[in-house]
């Protein structure tokens, strides 16, 4: 119990949720140059999309056993999943991991680079405008609006100089767009089910099931020879599961304890981080003003979302309804 306590008031504590959400932001920021660096190393390519859903499918299955092999050492009874809600955890990995990924990797291949990159961040405005209707206590005001103005300002002008054109594509444009959708589906679900599961067991299954669904896809579809394996590709690759399985654990801690709404706007630091790693570990890849500006764009969002009013930092406090009352 006590175990427990502490586990919630670090999740709550105003501080930790920042620097919490701030580091999962830049694990996943960092999967931009590392999955570059990847399918170099594995020879993978560009159009070979069952290949790459084969890759992200390897990398969720070993995320998601490395999350459940240590929740069996450390409290295997919150692995514990009663079969009503195996349904539930199904349909998470299926948005969670699959659908949004199978839509990301499609997408990414019939649209520009700077498209891509702030479409992908659609996730983010769909959960905090969708958040204002699902939730009574998670609603919209000011502080949100600017911080989510600026921050898209800064995201666009992190891209900016890529290929912008104003075609639109289903395939494309589309697939992003639903990416982002799938993906917040998944925050909420992911959000009701935390409360009943322990988040780190709850990601465990979730990418579990994804991951699964996708290699049943994607490994019959496979070409012959379509990635062979190097050592770096091996380094590569595990530091892809260590994020996966860090930051979507500790992410879906936070839904648990917190407003999903607010909390995902620390995704606007992914493409930034994304921009600054991929400068520092990609060669030809440059940092220019609009990075600067653009970083200074999103702090400024941060800022502004962070300012202390009634609620306090973001609005975070401990929830004066129950979890029943709250979802019922």
């Amino acid at each position: 119990m006590n175990q427990q306590k502490s586990y919630s008031r670090f999740f709550t504590n105003k501080y930790w949720v920042v620097v919490v959400a701030v580091f999962c932001s830049v694990l996943w920021g960092s999967a931009f140059p590392v999955l570059k660096l990847s399918y170099d190393e594995l020879g993978m390519a560009e159009d070979d999309l069952s290949a790459k859903i084969v890759f992200a499918g390897i990398r969720f299955m070993m995320s998601s056993l490395l999350l459940l092999f240590f929740m069996l050492c450390v409290d295997r009874k919150a692995l514990k999943v009663n079969w009503r809600q195996w349904p539930a955890i199904i349909g998470l990995g299926l948005f969670t991991t699959s659908l949004s990924y199978f839509f990301f990797y499609n997408g990414l291949a019939h649209t520009s680079g700077m498209k891509a990159s702030i479409l992908n961040s659609s996730g983010v405005f769909f959960v905090v405008f969708l958040a204002h209707f699902v939730y009574k206590d998670d609603r919209l005001d000011w502080r949100k609006v600017f911080g989510l103005i600026t921050g898209f300002g800064g995201i666009v002008l992190s891209n900016w100089g890529q290929d912008a054109s104003l075609d639109f594509s289903f395939y494309g444009e589309g697939f992003m767009l639903l990416s982002g959708l799938a993906s917040t589906f998944g925050t909420f679900l992911s959000k009701r089910l935390s409360a009943n599961l322990h988040p780190f067991a709850l990601t465990g299954w979730q990418m579990f099931t994804g991951s699964l669904i996708m290699l049943v896809v994607g490994v019959p579809n496979l070409r012959p020879h379509a990635f062979e394996f190097t050592a770096n590709a091996w380094l590569l690759l595990g530091y892809a599961v260590f994020l996966s399985a860090a930051a979507f654990a500790l992410w879906t801690s936070l839904l648990k304890y917190n407003k999903a709404g607010e909390v995902s706007l620390y995704k606007f630091v992914v493409p930034v981080s994304g921009t600054i790693l991929s400068v520092m570990f990609l060669p030809g890849e440059h940092i220019t003003v609009n990075t600067i500006v653009a970083l200074l764009l999103v702090a400024v969002g941060l800022a502004a979302v962070n300012q202390k009013g009634k609620k306090g930092l973001f609005g975070l406090r401990k929830w004066r309804r129950t979890e029943e009352q709250l979802y019922k």
